[in-house]
């Protein structure tokens, strides 16, 4: 499996899950996050990808501020 689970990483450096088992990860124009899981599930999330643990299968994004 290749799958990921995404979090909110907060300024306190604590993480809440935002979505697991994600496959898709796509930026769109507007600067937004794009994500679907193996379950169809989708989410639009205004982020930033702050860190990678690919062997971990874990995303983390923190909120963008614009």
């Amino acid at each position: 499996m290749c799958e990921a689970n995404v979090y909110w990483l907060d300024e306190q450096g604590k993480t809440s899950l935002l979505m697991d088992s994600v496959d898709k990860i796509i930026p769109e124009e507007d600067g937004k996050i794009f994500l679907e899981n193996i379950y169809g599930e989708r989410k639009t999330v205004a982020a930033r990808i702050k860190r990678m643990e690919l062997v971990d299968h874990k995303i983390y994004f923190e909120p963008k501020h614009d």
